[in-house]
């Protein structure tokens, strides 16, 4: 009777080791799966999400030039009419982030800085120059470096860089709903996203 129930017990024993090693072993795969899923999802969206704007502007060009110590003054002038086409950009390949599978948690570390792009197409009228003061290959160089100046401060007092944090905040809520849905963490450094109200928060 005693060797039977040893027996039973033993068995016992076998069948709820199997079990418990079985589901550890399916835990694990289950991490490793949510794991590889996150990952594919951050390299899914490693792509560049741009705002683009379109600036017009017209710059009245001047530069005198004295001739002869104070006796002669050359000028050359022109009308610079300026249409500009002005790109916002996050390459978020470049973001940085940790899997704890123990914790599971997808921490993002550092967001790239935006990229921003202005490209300028001039038009000259009314060019206006002599002999002593001709336009040379610097003075277009110039205006263009001032218009590139002039166009960097009127992006500022636009909202193309909110449309482009916006962009990019719409792009991090998709590692929230996916982390959520998984029974996964999303942190922004050591700070926990419990929400999508929480990304739109951020100071990036």
């Amino acid at each position: 009777m005693r060797k039977i129930l040893f027996g039973v017990i033993i068995t016992l024993v076998i069948l709820f080791t199997f079990k418990y090693c079985n589901e550890k072993k399916e835990s694990k795969v289950v991490l490793q799966e949510n794991s590889a899923l996150i990952q594919e999802q951050i390299k899914n969206v490693g792509k560049l999400i741009v705002t683009e704007g379109h600036f017009s502007e017209v710059f009245n060009y001047k530069n005198s030039k004295d001739i002869f110590g104070d006796y002669f003054t050359s000028e050359k002038k022109a009308l610079v009419v300026v249409n500009a086409d002005v790109t916002i950009a996050y390459d978020l390949s470049k973001i940085e982030f940790k899997i704890d599978e123990e914790t599971k948690t997808l921490q993002i570390i550092s967001i790239p800085e935006e990229e921003i792009k202005i490209n300028p197409d001039l038009e000259y009228y009314d060019m206006q120059s002599d002999f002593f003061n001709p336009f040379e290959a610097k003075d277009y160089n110039d205006i263009k470096n001032t218009v590139k100046a002039s166009l960097a401060k009127k992006l500022e007092t636009s909202d193309l860089k909110k449309n482009a944090k916006n962009r990019l905040i719409s792009e991090l809520s998709k590692f929230y709903i996916l982390t959520n849905s998984l029974g996964w963490t999303l942190k922004y450094n050591e700070t926990p996203m419990t929400s999508v109200s929480n990304l739109e928060g951020l100071k990036l």
